[in-house]
């Protein structure tokens, strides 16, 4: 019976661990020009850490330059800050210490809703040879610091990677 459980919940984690691997739902517009990949969130977006989601967006345009941008799109449940500040600073840190910092303008009313956008290079260099360590939330007069497990950074970088690769 011993052997039963522990084989089962085995499994179970197994399966938890394989969710946070998104699906890649791609988008081409009208005109045929710029095609969006982007993780599958219909069902549930991946994590980073507790109370911190995630999505990553590729824009490729076509033409003669070809070129691609990528956006990380971070989703901070229960942030909803009273500022005295106009803006806010959200930065990622790598595990060599590099980061890449955001600057978010925060709404007319004084209230951040919790997302924010980060703009990645083409490609994203950092975040497909470092593992993510933590995500630091700057308000000027408070710091949230979302520390990055191991296993959620290893998915955050299959999924950058999988979002690098899809055609």
């Amino acid at each position: 019976m011993r052997k039963l459980t522990l084989s089962l919940a085995f499994l179970f984690s197994s399966f938890l661990i394989q969710a946070q691997i998104a699906k890649i739902v791609t988008r081409v517009d009208e005109a045929g020009d710029v095609a969006s990949f982007e993780l599958d969130c219909t069902v549930k977006f991946p994590t980073l850490a507790k109370g911190l989601k995630y999505n990553i967006t590729r824009h490729e345009f076509k033409g003669p330059e070809l070129k691609n941008t990528y956006h990380l799109m971070l989703v901070m449940d229960g942030f909803f800050t009273s500022t005295l500040n106009e803006v806010m600073t959200i930065s990622i840190v790598f595990s060599d210490g590099s980061k890449v910092s955001e600057i978010e303008t925060i709404e007319s009313d004084g209230y951040f809703d919790g997302a924010c956008t980060i703009n990645m290079k083409s490609p994203p260099e950092l975040s497909l040879k470092h593992y993510l360590k933590k995500v630091v939330v700057n308000t000027g007069k408070k710091e949230v610091v979302y520390e990055v497990s191991a296993q959620k950074s290893k998915e955050y970088r299959k999924n950058i990677e999988n979002i690098v690769n899809a055609k």
